[in-house]
């Protein structure tokens, strides 16, 4: 069964990255190219500001990963957990279905490297990704409200039919309520035995004797999960403040690279366009880093709200981002191979909890 899931993941992931190479041969047929460089180069030593912005995603998001381990942890090292944090960003960006392989590594580099016990890490790891989720889903009505009148101008250009503003304020509240509602489910302390029971009932003896084996790692999950309570709630609210302030320096990222490009754009129109976006990269998660589906909805939205010759500083844009993302997943994957860390190092010890 878990043979066949993994399979599946890996075709998943591979028609992404063909998808995704396909989309950038159309991107690159789309830009004027030879502008785009020379806009690039018109920058100069001030392109190391782009750099900025994604260091403060990961800096922010650690701090908020902290506040997720269940009260009492012991061991917690801010700079390691942040290295773990850049490592499975890395690998869950780059690879195609790489998100089945980072997210597991996080218990697992958090038991090797900081001896934090694999439930705990497994509990706050859940957490964390419900909480990211339902900020998402924040960070997406505020670009929403932000850019209300952007959104609701380009709406009929660029999907089709008028009401993009609304579509994003009303998928922001859903995202937000249905990561919420799962966040309080697993903190009941009784979600992960309750998923156990339930999957108890498929009807193949294999499954059922691999399922009671990992039992104890359930009813531990569980045990680590239901130590958040009242008290919790302000380590909770920190996370949660963190997570957002993380999400929007993906926008800062984009106003700085248009603003030192010599776009005139507000930060209120950058963040409508980013939120937007950003949504539909996590639609389109199949495709590693969201390779060509999100700079053709770049160049899309430049278009649409009129940005003189688009196609060159689309293009400069697009490509700045990129180089600053090859800079940054080069660095991720030489920290991992400093650490000695090897991608198939977690598959025993993440099954042992699963």
């Amino acid at each position: 069964m878990q043979k066949a899931k993994s399979a599946f993941s890996s075709w998943t992931g591979y028609l992404g990255l063909i998808l995704g190479l396909v989309l950038i041969v159309v991107l690159f047929n789309s830009i004027d190219l030879e502008r785009s460089l020379e806009l690039i180069a018109s920058i100069g030593f001030r392109s190391v500001f782009i750099l900025l912005p994604f260091f403060g995603l990961h800096f922010f998001e650690t701090l908020a990963w902290v506040q997720t381990f269940p009260p009492g942890t012991s061991g917690i090292r801010f700079w390691i957990l942040m290295k773990i944090q850049v490592i499975s960003e890395t690998v869950s960006m780059t690879l195609p279905a790489g998100v089945a392989v980072g997210e597991p590594l996080r218990p697992y580099l958090c038991n090797r490297q900081m001896q934090i016990e694999v439930p705990v890490a497994v509990a706050s790891t859940a957490v964390r990704k419900l909480l990211l989720g339902a900020m998402q889903g924040v960070y997406t009505v505020i670009g929403a409200l932000a850019g209300f009148m952007l959104l609701q101008k380009v709406s009929t250009s660029l999907i089709g039919f008028p009401g993009l503003g609304w579509l994003m304020l009303a998928i922001g509240i859903g995202v937000f309520v249905l990561f919420m509602f799962f966040l309080l489910v697993i903190l009941n302390g009784s979600s992960a035995r309750t998923l156990h029971r339930m999957l108890m009932m498929v009807p193949f003896k294999r499954v059922q004797a691999w399922l009671l084996e990992r039992e104890s790692g359930f009813h531990d999950t569980d045990q680590h999960l239901s130590r958040f309570s009242g008290s919790s709630l302000k380590s909770l609210m920190k996370a949660t403040f963190w997570y957002l302030v993380g999400w929007i320096m993906l926008a800062l990222e984009s106003y700085i690279i248009l603003r030192l490009l010599g776009v005139e754009i507000s930060f209120s129109q950058v963040l409508a366009i980013d939120t937007t976006l950003v949504m539909l990269r996590a639609i389109f998660f199949f495709i590693p880093s969201g390779l060509g589906i999100q700079d053709l909805g770049y160049l899309a939205f430049f278009q649409a709200i009129g940005i003189p010759d688009a196609m060159a500083y689309g293009g400069a844009f697009i490509l700045l981002r990129r180089f600053k993302e090859v800079l940054w997943y080069s660095s991720g994957y030489l920290v991992m191979f400093l650490s000695g860390v090897h991608l198939r190092d977690a598959g025993p010890l993440v099954e042992e909890v699963r």
